[in-house]
């Protein structure tokens, strides 16, 4: 495991749990206001069909099925990056390009300088009730990247000699977890995560790039780019939700662990990833969310040799960091005929504080949409 970003900074970790305590607090008053309206009662089943009983989309491996039942999903992500931030400021493409030492090799300074990245995620999930208090799920990804770079000229100076845009696509790597029951009574719900990633993701992606020189060679496109880790990664975690009356709430915690190094010499930094949300029912096809998220990324441990261009993406250093972000999120869910059993939800996240080992891109949004069916 690369123990550089084992557990989050105490300033990332004191803000994940003031927000946490916030949104306990604000969903124990509401649930005390409207303890007398919306009773959910104890069919467990039926429970199970209304908006109100799940996370927000974004939040992954939130609830377990039912034995005996299976659950198919599906999300779309779409994230936007643009802008370069080094710890909380930012920063322009000409500062990086004049300033920051390129470690690689030649030209002294990084002068090729990342500008957007948008990202699309297509997420696939099964999930089956093994029994009362074991559930099985698996999940993969199909992922798309552009990165837009504007490349300097020559060794030194600001001039811009031109732009270009990388891509990349493929299946992701795909995670097999077991979602285990340790508590559940009077509306409250613990179980364990305890997941396996398998690297089925690409590590070898190229594509032309535009060089300071004015040549446009294939090369191995930086980490970022990547379609996978290329490493075995346990996914351990822990999951709380609670509800009383038309409120519910939750808390997730949840970490890829890197057990190698992968077959290009490196291995992606430690995730730590910890989540809080409340949620109200309208009614019992509709609910909304508030939710906070934080993440610890670590930095890259190891290179691959092929990635040796004067470009920020290329160097392990500058990678990982902490963010925090806040999101709203909508809930339908069927309760009849042939929609009974489906839900449909959308979630949108902005970051409220970003912390980054750069200089690199800093995320603008992110927004979530997807589908499930119980049954």
């Amino acid at each position: 495991m690369n123990g550089s970003s084992f557990m989050p900074s105490a300033r990332m970790a004191g803000l994940i749990a003031a927000g946490i305590t916030a949104a306990f607090a604000c969903t124990a008053q509401a649930q005390h206001e409207h303890h007398h309206g919306h009773d959910m009662g104890g069919d467990h089943t039926a429970h199970h069909l209304m908006a109100n009983a799940r996370a927000p989309v974004g939040v992954m491996g939130d609830h377990m099925a039912p034995k005996g039942n299976w659950m198919l999903s599906y999300r779309f992500m779409r994230m936007a990056m643009e802008g370069n931030r080094i710890g909380t400021n930012s920063v322009t493409p000409e500062t990086i390009a004049t300033t920051i030492p390129n470690p690689n090799a030649p030209p002294p300074t990084l002068r090729v300088v990342p500008t957007s990245m948008p990202m699309n995620m297509h997420m696939f999930g099964a999930m089956y009730g093994v029994t009362d208090w074991l559930t099985v799920m698996l999940m993969g990804m199909y992922i798309e990247r552009e990165m837009d770079h504007t490349t300097f000229m020559g060794g030194m100076g600001a001039n811009v000699l031109g732009g270009f845009t990388t891509r990349s696509s493929g299946f992701g790597d795909t995670k097999l977890s077991g979602l285990i029951r340790v508590y559940e009574e009077d509306g409250h719900h613990i179980h364990l995560n305890a997941g396996i990633s398998f690297p089925t993701g690409s590590i070898d992606e190229t594509d032309d790039v535009l060089t300071p020189m004015g040549t446009m060679p294939v090369l191995t496109l930086p980490y970022p780019m990547q379609i996978g880790s290329g490493t075995w990664d346990l996914v351990p975690g822990i999951t709380y939700t609670g509800s009383g009356g038309a409120v519910g709430w939750g808390a997730q915690y949840l970490a890829t662990l890197r057990l190698d190094t992968n077959d290009a010499g490196y291995s992606l930094g430690d995730e730590h990833r910890l989540t809080a949300w409340a949620s109200y029912g309208f009614a019992d096809w509709i609910s909304a969310s508030l939710r906070l998220a934080g993440q610890s990324i670590g930095r890259i441990d190891g290179r691959d040799l092929r990635i040796a261009a004067p470009v920020q993406t290329a160097v392990p250093e500058f990678h990982g960091g902490e963010r925090l972000d806040i999101g709203i999120g909508v809930n339908l869910a069927g309760q009849k005929g042939f929609v009974k059993g489906q839900r449909v939800a959308v979630e949108f996240m902005v970051p409220v504080v970003q912390d980054l080992n750069g200089p690199q891109m800093e995320t603008d949004w992110s927004f979530t949409v997807g589908w499930q069916y119980s049954f």
